[in-house]
């Protein structure tokens, strides 16, 4: 099972961003992935029963949503273009199969993403869901799991961004986070990391790099004058924040 996930986490970060992964939402501007659903065709006539036109509309149907996946999508298009028992085959045993491998891509690429930012709940709960690899489990994960997990997780990155702000006392970044903890929405904090949290931690940087300069032409140290005023022309906010942790370190 190790290995095949392996496998699966090599096919999901070679994936480009164009291809649609059905993937749970975290309100806000700056991701807005797709909402994880499956689509239920309205029909009251069994699937053995139904005509070929009324096959062909119910796999229509899937292929209009937005958020089918590629294996989805794949499965859909090549059923249409077979015969009803095809399409019946689908809509009876190949739409979940289908629907369960876009949602281990999904999952993998999440866990990607998770073991990068150091998220345990959500690096815990995937594994378990990929070793029992139950297609119903890892679609009511990516539903109703899934935000929960990344919720706790993103609350115990703030208070880990939070104790190192405090300590170099990053006034714009405790400001907001403190606001974000007594708020208590687990959409801003997701937010809030992807887009406030840079901007926020940038103008403390530069803060920090201003007091640094004053305090270096106090003392006469050219040098890191010098440093710190290269720094400031090139206004680059990754090396800012990587020069910073150095000289901090040091």
């Amino acid at each position: 099972m190790r290995q095949h996930r392996a496998g699966l986490l090599v096919v999901a970060t070679a994936l480009t961003p164009a291809l649609l992964l059905t993937t749970p939402a975290f309100a806000g501007p700056a991701t807005a992935p797709a909402t994880a659903t499956t689509v239920t065709v309205s029909s009251e006539t069994p699937v053995d029963e139904m005509s070929e036109d009324e096959l062909r509309a119910a796999i229509h149907a899937i292929l209009a949503d937005e958020d089918s996946g590629r294996g989805v999508t794949e499965a859909a298009t090549q059923a249409l273009d077979g015969t009803a028992d095809d399409m019946r085959a689908f809509l009876k045993t190949g739409y979940r199969l289908a629907q369960a491998e876009d949602d281990r891509v999904a999952i993998v690429r999440i866990l990607f993403t998770a073991q990068q930012n150091g998220d345990k709940r959500v690096i815990a709960e995937i594994n378990g869901l990929l070793d029992r690899n139950v297609p119903e489990e890892l679609r009511e994960w990516l539903e109703t799991g899934y935000p929960l997990a990344q919720a706790e997780d993103d609350r115990v990155r703030l208070s880990r961004i939070l104790h190192t702000a405090q300590q170099n006392g990053d006034k714009r970044v405790i400001k907001e986070i403190n606001s974000l903890l007594d708020r208590n929405v687990p959409e801003e904090f997701r937010e809030w990391l992807e887009t406030g949290y840079p901007l926020a931690q940038a103008e403390d940087d530069r803060v920090a790099l201003f007091t640094l300069l004053g305090t270096a032409q106090k003392n006469g140290d050219t040098k890191l004058v010098q440093e710190i005023n290269g720094l400031l022309d090139r206004m680059d906010a990754d090396e800012i924040r990587a020069w910073l942790t150095a000289y901090r370190a040091a």
